[in-house]
């Protein structure tokens, strides 16, 4: 028994379990399936959203992601979201090469017909495998095995044949459609409809015979029969227009291995230099040891001792997932299309777009803590992309970016602040601009929403303005507006900013004790349940319970609001206890405690508010549970809360586990939790650790009784990153009862901007 103890917790040549050894890229992929922690989604029908994370073979910020795909693209599956994955499904329908413009990639032996119909395969979920630079499943229709890894700019993947006359592997360009070629006997290229993306697929033995095909899909494909029509053509080398691909067959023995590398770029010629560059031979084990290495000295920059197996496996699971987003668009030197379409050299390393209003919150102060100058050519990045679109990005809603500047000019980053400001404060200033309903935040200090004829303004009504959504977000931009224009000099504005940053007070009624939607004339909306969740009236993705607590800027103020300390702490524990009993149902709402919602961005920083309310344990605890229920609680031990967005609910994980979270991130303050592990060490990407050390932890010992930073007693809730900036270390002696002592003072609280 011992030996077998001994053995499960070790790797490959009996040495110790490193943190790439954890990860299991299918975490995130699968629902929650406790009733309780769900909600009352999804409607009849749909299905219930998971984390909607990939599985695929990518490196850190992967440029390609190549990986296999379980759902029928060409429906909008589930609810509206093209999710590629999702761990309940037993059928593959093809592989993505993870290359721009790619196509579709399925082995198939035997007679077959074009994708996705008997192409599809059931496959082994026992054998299936995704770990870091790696994927691996068997489909066993074909009797085929199918393995991917990736570089930077190329995918390769092995395919393992029975022995068979009809070994075949299908291209398929989808829904998107463009051009493809055989070139000859090993090669076959193509390129996309608007002709912006070429690529490259080149196979390591020749094949025997080939083709094209095209089909049609059924103009309502809800209707069962799937087959549409279908041309099928021996012999011809090229084929064009949607739902096109390519055909080639092989001949293979029990065991034979077919290889394929693909890669993209602007040309054949680009696409072509990369497959030389990256991936010259057929070394499929040299190209996953290569990605592994990547992926293991981004991991070993968190070290983390004690928790359960599980708990670590979780841990670097999500940390692998924080490195999902931005994605690489081309290396400094290499030619790109920019968001202006015209073509650009890089000067740097050029990202795309950071999904702000996800990863915004949390994952861009991990990536600031891990890899500082990487974060800062995603800086440049997302300036480069104003100056071509003459405005900042931000996301589908609120502007955060404004969020993102700002807290890395805080954390020490070296950029050209006052070039971004420039577009931040445009963003802020201009009507045409990206915010939406600027013109009438700026005039009332609110947005309003409307109340079409005939509607209810109860679910499942779900249309409108977001207007109480909106003006918090927008609050609380200017408030990071504010402070960024005070650290340039610019006085005029930061006061400007500073006072539109108050205006989340103008959507609370102080008569249900929530924010609440407003009318055109300034009259609240009626009826109002806050109880109700709405995807764009009033509210954004969210209900007036989770809305409420919108305003990170500002929690002192909101406190304040609500009536004080007592009655903001009271106001917390009503939302975290009471039952969810919506009658609408909100698809993103998953994840449930009480009123609480993990499976969404709006309220995931609530359970940190008790550190202000004075009842920092409360915290603690809950943080502790969120992190217990919502992450792998399933049967299947994989499951998330909703959706990930790009590493958004992984970085959650992240820092909650290691014990503390950005509240607000376009603040330097770290606020304190409760961490599930004994001993972590954080190698910051400037060279310095922080470490966190938590004597006497354990699942019930889950309460600080007592802190010191960097040896000295340390009696708040909070830290700043100038505290650890030049490395340090925070001890927390852990207990079994909450110490009300600790950290609960008035003057122990956080920052906020009414209290600063």
């Amino acid at each position: 028994m011992l030996a077998a103890l001994l053995l499960a917790g070790q790797g490959f040549y009996g040495q110790q379990k490193k943190p790439v050894d954890y990860v299991n890229g299918l975490v995130g992929t699968a629902p929650l399936d406790e009733q309780k922690l769900i909600g009352n989604a999804p409607p009849p029908g749909e299905l219930l959203y998971s984390g909607f994370t990939s599985p695929n073979a990518v490196l850190p910020h992967g440029a390609t992601d190549p990986g296999p795909i379980n759902a029928n693209l060409d429906l909008e599956y589930p609810a509206g979201v093209r999710a590629p994955y999702f761990y309940p499904n037993r059928m593959i329908y093809g592989f993505s090469t993870g290359v721009r413009g790619g196509p579709v990639v399925m082995p198939v032996t035997g007679d077959w017909t074009v994708p996705p119909q008997r192409s599809a395969s059931v496959y082994d979920k026992s054998k299936e495998r995704s770990s870091p630079g790696y994927y691996s499943v068997s489909l066993d229709d074909f009797d085929v095995q199918v393995e991917v890894t990736a570089t930077t700019w190329t995918s390769l993947f092995r395919f393992t044949f029975p022995e068979s006359e009809k070994s075949h592997i299908l291209l398929d360009l989808g829904r998107r459609g463009g051009d493809v070629e055989i070139v000859n006997d090993h090669l076959v290229r193509g390129k996309s409809r608007d002709g912006s993306r070429y690529f490259v697929a080149e196979f390591s033995r020749p094949f025997r015979m080939s083709g094209t095909f095209r089909q049609e899909p059924p103009s309502d494909p809800q209707r069962g029969d799937i087959l549409g029509w279908a041309d099928v053509r021996p012999g011809e080398r090229s084929i064009s227009g949607h739902f096109a691909g390519a055909y080639l067959r092989f001949a293979t023995k029990q065991g034979e291995q077919v290889l394929m590398k693909v890669a993209s770029g602007l040309s054949y010629e680009m696409a072509e230099q990369r497959l030389q560059q990256e991936d010259p031979g057929w070394n499929f084990e040299r190209v996953r040891e290569e990605a592994r290495a990547a992926w293991a000295k981004k991991l070993n920059q968190i070290e983390v001792e004690g928790g359960t197996e599980k708990e670590k496996m979780l841990f670097y699971s999500c940390l692998y997932h924080s490195f999902a987003s931005p994605h690489l668009l081309a290396r400094k030197g290499e030619r790109f299309f920019g968001e202006d379409k015209k073509l650009h050299t890089a000067e740097f390393d050029r990202y795309d777009q950071v999904p702000l209003w996800d990863t915004g919150r949390n994952q861009v102060v991990l990536l600031t803590l891990l890899e500082p100058e990487t974060k800062v050519d995603i800086l440049r990045s997302q300036l480069d992309i104003a100056r071509e679109t003459g405005y900042m990005g931000t996301s589908f809603h609120g502007d955060n970016a404004d969020l993102m500047f700002l807290g890395d000019w805080e954390r020490g980053l070296q950029f050209d602040w006052a070039a971004a400001y420039e577009y931040l404060r445009k963003n802020a200033m201009d009507p045409n601009g990206p915010r939406p309903y600027l013109a009438e935040y700026l005039e009332k200090g609110w947005i309003s929403d409307f109340i079409p004829k005939d509607e209810n303004p109860s679910p499942p009504y779900a249309d409108g303005k977001a207007g109480v959504a909106t003006t918090l977000e927008y609050s609380w931009d200017d408030h990071a507006l504010a402070l960024y224009a005070q650290k340039l000099g610019k006085a005029d504005d930061a006061a400007m900013f500073l006072k539109r940053a108050h205006n989340y007070k103008n959507v609370f009624d102080p008569s249900t004790g929530f924010m609440r939607g407003r009318t055109e004339d300034g009259s609240w909306i009626s009826p109002f349940d806050p109880r109700e969740p709405y995807y764009n009236f009033m509210m954004k993705e969210a209900s007036g319970w989770s809305t409420l607590w919108l305003v990170p800027h500002d929690v002192q103020g909101l406190m304040d609001l609500l009536g004080g300390r007592e009655k903001f702490a009271a106001k917390l524990d009503e939302f975290f206890t009471t039952p969810y009993t919506a009658k609408g149902i909100c698809r993103d709402c998953t994840g449930v405690i009480g009123q609480y919602v993990q499976g969404n961005q709006p309220d995931q920083q609530a359970a940190y508010y008790y550190d202000w309310a004075g009842q920092p344990w409360k915290t603690q605890e809950l943080t502790r549970r969120i992190l217990r229920l919502m992450y792998g609680s399933d049967h299947t031990g994989l499951a998330f809360p909703g959706m990930d967005d790009q590493g958004a609910t992984s970085s959650w994980y992240v820092m909650s586990a290691l014990g503390f979270y950005p509240v607000d991130p376009s603040s330097p303050d770290y606020i304190l939790g409760s961490p599930i592990f004994s001993r972590a060490v954080i190698h910051m990407g400037n060279g310095k650790d922080f470490t966190i050390v938590a004597r006497n932890n354990s699942s019930r010992n889950i309460y600080i009784q007592s802190a010191t930073l960097n040896g000295k007693p340390w009696n708040k809730p909070w830290f700043s990153h100038a505290d650890i900036a030049k490395g340090a270390t925070l001890v927390l002696t852990m207990g079994p009862t909450p110490n009300q002592n600790w950290g609960s003072a008035p003057d122990a609280a956080p920052p906020s901007m009414t209290s600063r």
